[in-house]
């Protein structure tokens, strides 16, 4: 069953709210748009890299809120409410050096007030190399 309580997000969509952005400006894409998942990545590049060759984890975290600050938008009960970042977690469990990075997040809980979502990013052959766990205020708009 379909978790979205606005329109079916499109990957259109989610892109051109994210233009001019640190998105953007990283390269993340979104990548496919599931009954109740999103599913980005990010290159790992000279934009993305830490001095070691390998991705930064804060590049993986902003994936991460990405993946889930999006999602989070497409599902409040309210017209006037937006999702905004109360708390983000990551383990890095593996490096990357090239390619790209995926991720997927779903929801752990979605409630009125707040929202918990669990993102996996992982390389290319699948290997979990970042679990994060974002916390999501839901809000009036001002």
């Amino acid at each position: 069953m379909a978790i979205w309580t606005r329109a079916l997000p499109t990957l259109e969509q989610m892109a051109e709210t994210s233009k001019n952005t640190a998105v953007t400006a990283l390269g993340i894409e979104y990548v496919e748009v599931g009954d109740d998942y999103v599913t980005g990545r990010i290159p790992v590049d000279e934009r993305t890299v830490q001095p070691f060759g390998i991705l930064h984890g804060g590049a993986s975290v902003l994936l991460a809120e990405t993946l889930g600050s999006m999602a989070a938008n497409y599902c409040l009960r309210e017209e006037n409410q937006i999702a905004v970042g109360l708390d983000i977690n990551a383990n890095h469990v593996r490096s990357v050096s090239k390619g790209w990075v995926y991720g997927t997040a779903r929801p752990v809980h979605l409630g009125g007030t707040t929202q918990v979502w669990e993102i996996r990013l992982e390389n290319e052959e699948g290997k979990l190399t970042c679990i994060s766990r974002l916390t999501m205020a839901v809000i009036n708009r001002g």
